[in-house]
């Protein structure tokens, strides 16, 4: 008994580290940082609902409770990561979305996941609004306090510069050029060292059995 237990175990181990150096292959992350955000992961998954799976409410309590604000986009990137729309974030989603913020990860990934969380509506475009929504986003993230007409005049020339079509609205294409043009608009899309996927999750300290802290990616 004890032996099949034994056995069993064993391959329990091996099909969770093949799922590690799967995950690895398919992103731009080493099998020891796949490890690692495995940690993270499982705190993730069992602070509210201890079932292995992050719901939404875990999403947004790991985001935004130490912040003492609500971000505009918690349900947007909630949605993002739940690649499957099955209302959980399961682990390989969990990866392949951090991914994206990975400092090898192709440039343009990053420009259409950007988009894609702006995109608040999911409509395929940016919208005035949802403009608006990014501009005090960025002053948010900035610390900065503007009067409402000069956050409106910001909106409106953001509008102006980016819809090259004059449709009223940023298409990917437009918004490829914007960002081309303002590299800072997707500055927050990489994260140097795996420790700083805590910056994305303040509430959870994240530390690691497998190698020491200040892992570089890749290494």
């Amino acid at each position: 008994m004890h032996s099949l237990k034994g056995c069993f175990c064993l391959k329990k181990s091996r099909h969770l580290l093949e799922t590690h150096d799967t995950l690895a292959s398919e992103t731009c992350f080493s099998v020891n940082d796949v490890e690692a955000l495995y940690i993270l992961y499982k705190r993730l998954s069992s602070s509210i609902i201890d079932d292995g799976l992050i719901h939404k409410e875990e999403f947004v309590q790991a985001l935004f409770s130490c912040s003492h604000r609500q971000n505009l986009f918690a349900d947007r990137l909630f949605d993002i990561f739940d690649v499957k729309r099955n209302g959980i974030i399961e682990f390989g989603e969990f990866v392949r979305s951090l991914s994206i913020f990975h400092p090898k990860a192709p440039q343009q990934d990053k420009i259409t996941f950007a988009f894609k969380v702006y995109d608040l509506k999911n409509t395929g475009y940016i919208e005035r609004d949802e403009v608006k929504d990014m501009v005090l986003a960025i002053l948010e993230e900035s610390k900065l306090t503007l009067a409402n007409d000069t956050i409106e005049a910001m909106v409106h020339k953001t509008i102006e510069e980016a819809d090259l079509n004059g449709d009223g609205r940023i298409d990917p294409k437009e918004w490829k050029e914007l960002v081309r043009r303002y590299p800072s608009l997707i500055k927050n899309m990489t994260l140097p060292y795996l420790e700083e996927v805590t910056v994305l999750f303040p509430c959870f300290v994240m530390t690691s059995k497998v190698r020491d802290s200040q892992l570089v990616f890749g290494n």
